[in-house]
């Protein structure tokens, strides 16, 4: 009888455990990520659309002694490539090789952390950190490029960006800052801005994290669920969450619009390990590279632009004038309507860039007067340019312009600008061959930014001929109060008339945009000049005031 009861409890146990048998599920079949190629050799488009795709199978786990040995074999690696920067960074400095190294990538991503990795070990004096911050555009007040084009490093210097204007561009786009058209521009600034930097010998590394939706979602709970992190999280990482896909796809389209001058690296950021090991090798390697093939100095290039034909200097007619009583009553009039349009342009956020090139005293300073006088002093600056400092000749021509531009709604006077690369740099030689004939397309690119920014630009060459400036050289020499306006320089300068000319002529002539044209202004009468430029001013400012594109 037991053994019947103990048969029958057995057969109930076995029943209830087939019950309750788990059914093992069938199979899914997942779509296989592209093949991984080494970090130097993966294209950036290429990974993003992997790292967004359906994820691979799973490899088989590793045994824990194969794992172990694979992170010290990491660990090992990134010494190594610590210690390599740490020798290089003195080499840098020797070598005034400018290193710039941008990283992008997600919110929560961990980019504070890679450059955090990157910087550890080196010397704190010869390297910076910057992280621009993104304005609503309502709120800008200078154009696109001008917080990364201002925090370029010198010449033997590390900058490394925490994000930039890949973010800056993306970020207003997909907020509707800015229509698609502007998007566009913000795009052909960028490749413009990161070829410059690479002809003039920056080394130029663009890293970007990556991280799924998955792991963004964990980051951000993680970070904004904690008293001492929460504030780390910003409504801008959360709305960057919810429109995750958005993002990705037009990262993946900034990438495939900006990879073409200098490449896009993306790396993992889901392991911070090999995010930094990734970043140290690209690092070393691009530094080792400039140092074994030495500074990168491109060669000139040709855009077109839309050129306004111009007169050569020896063409142009010198000898109008004006009465003492005429200039009197017209200057009048001029200065009161330019300063009731400055107004219009404070109110309308519309910048004003005038600059003035010209002969040795051919009247530039009068003329300039006779512009800011009527202008509200707290809304203009005039910038005298001299010989650039030591800090200046450290960076990239353009960036001493760069950090002197005016705030939108203000006015801002060049005496004397950026074209001195074309002129007394090209004669003097201060700068190669290469320099001085690649700056004329690298003008034009930089006065598009400003005008595509709804900046006015004008540029003066103030004109008169060799007789006149004998005559007020002579004058400034004989009287005592004038006697400092004139130096050695002057007279040199004299005696190379006729280069100074072909060279003024070459530069008027590939110059001249529509966007940003010159205007040869006479002045052997420097009443009749001061008028002329007035008019010129007041006109374009009418016209801009009226179509004027600026919030």
């Amino acid at each position: 009888m037991k053994g019947e009861k103990k048969a029958k409890d057995s057969d109930k146990k076995a029943k209830a455990d087939e019950k309750t048998k788990v059914k093992k599920p069938k199979e899914k079949k997942l779509k296989p990520k592209p093949e991984a190629l080494p970090v130097e050799e993966r294209n950036a488009a290429e990974v993003m659309k992997a790292n967004a795709a359906e994820p691979a199978e799973p490899a088989p786990a590793k045994k824990p002694k194969a794992k172990d040995e694979a992170a010290e074999a990491l660990k090992a690696e990134t010494r190594a490539f610590r210690e390599r920067l740490i020798a290089q960074q003195q080499m840098i400095r020797e070598a005034k090789l400018p290193v710039i190294v941008l990283v992008e990538g997600w919110a929560a991503a961990g980019k504070g952390s890679l450059i955090n990795d990157l910087i550890s070990q080196i010397d704190p004096r010869f390297y910076n950190v910057v992280s621009p911050v993104v304005l609503p555009q309502a709120e800008e007040r200078y154009p696109f490029l001008y917080q990364y084009a201002a925090a370029i490093p010198e010449n033997g210097k590390i900058m490394f960006y925490d994000s930039g204007w890949m973010e800056g561009a993306i970020r207003k786009y997909l907020h509707r800052d800015i229509t698609r058209e502007q998007y566009r521009s913000a795009i052909r600034s960028v490749n413009e801005f990161e070829r410059q930097l690479r002809d003039g010998g920056y080394i130029v590394l663009k890293l970007f994290l990556d991280i799924s939706e998955k792991e963004q979602r964990k980051r951000l709970a993680s970070l904004h669920g904690n008293y001492e992190t929460e504030w780390r999280v910003t409504e801008d990482d959360l709305w960057q969450h919810r429109e995750y896909r958005a993002f990705r796809e037009t990262y993946t389209d900034f990438m495939e619009k900006t990879g073409r001058v200098i490449p896009w690296h993306v790396l993992d950021g889901t392991n911070r390990r090999s995010s930094a090991h990734d970043a140290l090798k690209l690092l070393t390697d691009s530094v080792d590279e400039a140092l074994r093939n030495g500074r990168y100095n491109g060669a000139p290039f040709k855009e077109k632009f839309p050129l306004i034909p111009m007169q050569k200097l020896s063409e142009v007619d010198l000898s109008p004038s004006v009465t003492d009583e005429e200039y009197r009553k017209e200057l009048k009039k001029l200065q009161k309507r330019l300063s009731e349009l400055h107004n219009v342009v404070y109110r309308k956020k519309i910048p004003v860039v005038l600059c003035y090139e010209g002969w040795d005293a051919a009247g530039k300073g009068g003329n300039i007067r006779r512009i800011a006088g009527p202008l509200d002093p707290r809304g203009v600056d005039v910038m005298p340019i001299a010989s650039p400092e030591p800090h200046e000749l450290n960076r990239h021509f353009l960036w001493r312009f760069w950090t002197r531009l005016p705030r939108s709604g203000h006015f801002c006077i060049f005496d004397r600008t950026w074209y001195g690369r074309v002129m007394v740099e090209r004669l003097e030689g201060f700068c190669t061959e290469n320099d001085w004939k690649r700056a004329f397309n690298e003008i034009n690119e930089f006065e598009r930014q400003l005008t595509d920014w709804g900046a006015v630009v004008l540029k003066f060459w103030i004109h008169i001929d060799q007789d006149t400036q004998l005559a007020r050289f002579t004058d400034r020499q004989n009287t005592p109060e004038k006697q400092w306006k004139l130096t050695e320089e002057d007279w040199r300068n004299r005696e190379k008339w006729p280069l100074y000319e072909a060279a003024i002529d070459e530069m008027l002539e590939k110059t001249s945009t529509e966007n940003a044209p010159w205007f040869i202004i006479e002045s052997n009468d420097k009443k009749y000049a001061r008028l002329k430029t007035l008019r010129i001013l007041i006109d374009a400012l009418e016209k801009a005031c009226d179509t004027s594109r600026v919030l």
